[in-house]
């Protein structure tokens, strides 16, 4: 019965969902490769990236319907959770449709166009108590472990930061780094 259910679910849940493979290129990788999807769930306003690359790998979740994206990192066995930026993310819908065309990339070429918006946050040191605030797809992805909340730098700022950062790059549109003493450990 469970395997029916679970086929049935499937059947109905496809056309709301996408889910993508896409072969990307990471310096960190011995390998010189890694593998990021992107899933778009289009009824409830989420976007999830999953970036496969051994100790590194990380994932995150952007809810455009609370406004908040969270990244987990594994490495750091921690979370970190910020106001999406609406003017260097794409929409939900322009994000389901660069991730339909980059499908077809082969693993070492970069896109032709635009290079990657860049945006740098800073991590608050304190542990975020409440994680219901941030709706229940970032609350369930980043329960059980530290979660820090993070806010958006700009400008002059971004030069006179001396600390580590965790980079994360979303399929050649948008590079995240994560700044502060949670990705120094």
């Amino acid at each position: 019965f469970q395997v029916i259910f679970a086929g049935l679910l499937g059947v109905f849940l496809a056309p709301t969902l996408a889910d993508y493979n896409i072969n990307i290129s990471d310096d960190n990788n011995v390998a010189g490769s890694g593998q990021q999807s992107v899933s778009v769930n289009n009824e409830h306003n989420v976007a999830n990236v999953d970036n496969n690359n051994g100790w590194d790998s990380w994932n995150a979740v952007w809810d455009y319907e609370n406004g908040f994206a969270a990244t987990r990192l594994f490495k750091k066995k921690s979370c970190i959770v910020h106001r999406m930026n609406k003017d260097a993310m794409p929409s939900l819908e322009a994000l389901d449709a660069l991730v339909k065309e980059k499908k077809i990339w082969l693993q070492d070429e970069r896109p032709e166009g635009p290079p990657p918006k860049g945006l740098m946050y800073s991590i608050n040191p304190n542990e975020v108590d409440d994680l219901n605030k941030f709706g229940k797809n970032i609350a369930s992805m980043c329960r059980g472990v530290p979660t820090y909340l993070a806010e958006e730098v700009q400008g002059a700022s971004l030069f006179y930061y001396s600390g580590r950062c965790f980079n994360t790059n979303i399929l050649w549109i948008v590079n995240i780094s994560f700044c502060g003493k949670t990705v120094d450990n």
